[in-house]
């Protein structure tokens, strides 16, 4: 796990509270050092600052999610909507605004991690038909091509992925791409199911891939008639 945050005296706490909850921490202070870290190491997930020296956070998640799967937990004194309706929109898991307790903090980390890791299939790559879908390279293809997702419509695919053929409700996609969102609303993966129609169906007025399951949510379907590129079955 990696702590990127420029005030010392914060960073040395955070990781002393994550430390005794068993994880093992590495902490660095500006944005440069933090791509730097998650590009030699790897880690699991991303405790990020927004406002550090040399790099912005929001920068470093930018690169990030173009580069590596980790997870990113975004801490900021920036408390305004739009602030965080952004950090959500590049990517971030969750959005935790100082001043705020570390044992909460150490709370969502570690629900984060768990939903991370629900999410991650058997194989980091799905293949539906002529969809597939590629946690590792954090990237969705059709007919071969890479399909224009943004961070969210690809975190709610790969959750659909995780387990084709599986309903899911919207509370529970709104948890995979939201987390601990309070302005999230669940008519919002219902915005993101349609944009993701857009890019991965061939028809999306009639989707035959990403189906709407009455009464309950949405699946990606697995069966011969819903991959995408099939001859479509009825409309759902």
């Amino acid at each position: 796990m990696l702590v990127a945050e420029d005030d010392r005296k914060q960073a040395e706490l955070l990781r002393a509270y994550l430390a005794k909850d068993g994880h093992a921490v590495s902490v660095v202070h500006d944005g440069r050092a933090a791509l730097d870290a998650l590009r030699t190491s790897d880690p699991d997930l991303l405790v990020l600052d927004v406002m550090m020296p040399l790099l912005d956070g929001r920068d470093v998640l930018r690169v990030t999610r173009g580069e590596r799967r980790a997870a990113v937990i975004m801490v900021t004194a920036m408390a305004a909507e739009a602030d965080q309706l952004l950090g959500f929109d590049l990517g971030a898991d969750d959005y935790v605004t100082k001043p705020y307790s570390p044992r909460q903090l150490v709370a969502r980390v570690n629900a984060v991690l768990r939903r991370t890791a629900a999410a991650q299939p058997s194989s980091p790559v799905v293949v539906i038909g002529s969809l597939s879908v590629d946690s590792e390279r954090f990237e969705a293809r059709r007919d071969g091509q890479v399909l224009p997702l943004t961070p969210r419509e690809f975190r709610l695919l790969e959750t659909l992925a995780s387990q084709p053929g599986r309903a899911f409700s919207r509370g529970e996609l709104l948890e995979a791409i939201a987390g601990f969102d309070s302005f999230a609303l669940e008519r919002t993966v219902d915005m993101h199911i349609m944009n993701i129609r857009r890019k991965v169906e061939a028809d999306p007025a009639h989707p035959t891939c990403v189906v709407t399951v009455k009464g309950r949510g949405y699946k990606l379907d697995d069966t011969a008639d819903g991959a995408p590129g099939a001859v479509p079955g009825r409309p759902r």
